[in-house]
């Protein structure tokens, strides 16, 4: 078997030795933009910036796309694929050019609709490690048939998909092998951090680079201090594997303010714990006590200007479709 065939085999199958072997480094990147676009298109199809949507967001169900107009990947699958495949349409995006999904961790609220989507799409792959792959096949309700459909990635090691470059990294939750994701393409750093009841070292590190950034804002500390969750479930949601509190978040992006952040997407509001309003108050205080100006995600002339632009994703509904540039 040829080489080139050795790799499409092991690539259709899952093989955690095709990610390894064929990975592509940083030098690979160095002064070469040229071939950066060459190696991941046709030539007329060159990256003229990320298209980002959100089909919902929240413990209800998590699922967003990330590409550009000639396709892309999906983050996680808990919304109805019916849902997600409507939106897509209506934007001009076929399912036949969405190239996968990746998983940031194994709740149901994020992998629910995986098996479907890819046994009704076979031209799609699960992008995961192995041991995430490990924790779906643990899940009772989850089809063992999953794993035909797995090309295991590895945190640390950038991979290309849908015309991005790719690397996962830690991220600090209770489940199975959390993580982030950070994309890069065209110049530009699109990075996910959901799902986190601390700021790890490794995510820390790449969400300072990222232009545009989603991060989760879970909770507002005095709601969930008085509401109605029991003393177990507010002690796993404070703890450092649960989820964040609307002021860290804004604290660390507020430390990390630079020329380049454009968007922060502030994404797994809690209904009960949580509102829009709430979240997008305290972060966008703090970056205006950092000193930049913050615009609502409107693009409106008034807000289209401003420094940063801030916008709380919906729990239940799709975003706005937005085309990020810079």
């Amino acid at each position: 078997m040829s080489k080139y065939n050795d790799k499409n085999r092991q690539q259709r199958h899952g093989d955690s030795r095709w990610i390894e072997k064929y990975a592509i480094g940083e030098l690979d990147f160095k002064d070469d933009e040229t071939r950066e676009h060459r190696t991941l298109y046709p030539s007329d199809k060159q990256w003229e910036g990320f298209n980002f949507v959100s089909f919902g967001s929240g413990s209800s169900g998590n699922c967003a796309f990330l590409g550009n107009e000639n396709g892309g990947i999906l983050i996680d699958a808990g919304v109805d694929p019916e849902h997600v495949y409507h939106d897509l349409e209506n934007n001009g995006i076929r399912i036949a050019n969405v190239k996968g999904i990746l998983l940031t961790h194994d709740h149901a609220d994020h992998i629910r609709y995986a098996y479907k989507i890819v046994r009704d799409n076979k031209h799609m792959r699960i992008y995961c490690t192995p041991r995430l792959m490990g924790g779906l096949l643990r899940h009772r309700n989850v089809s063992r048939h999953i794993k035909n459909y797995q090309v295991s990635i590895f945190k640390e090691i950038p991979f290309f998909l849908a015309g991005m470059k790719i690397t996962a990294f830690e991220t600090s939750h209770d489940a199975i092998d959390n993580m982030g994701f950070c994309f890069e393409a065209g110049g530009k750093s699109f990075v996910v951090a959901t799902d986190m009841g601390t700021i790890s070292e490794r995510a820390a590190h790449y969400m300072r680079q990222a232009h545009f950034l989603m991060i989760e804002s879970n909770y507002d500390q005095k709601m969930l201090d008085t509401g109605k969750y029991p003393e177990y479930l507010k002690a796993r949601v404070r703890g450092e594997k649960g989820h964040l509190d609307n002021k860290i978040a804004a604290q660390f992006v507020a430390s990390i303010i630079s020329d380049k952040l454009k968007w922060v997407f502030l994404c797994h509001l809690s209904n009960d714990n949580n509102t829009p309003e709430i979240a997008t108050a305290e972060m966008t205080n703090a970056i205006v006590t950092a000193g930049k100006t913050v615009g609502d995600g409107s693009f409106t002339p008034e807000m289209r200007d401003r420094d940063i632009q801030v916008y709380a994703l919906p729990r239940f509904d799709s975003s706005t479709w937005f085309i990020l540039t810079d």
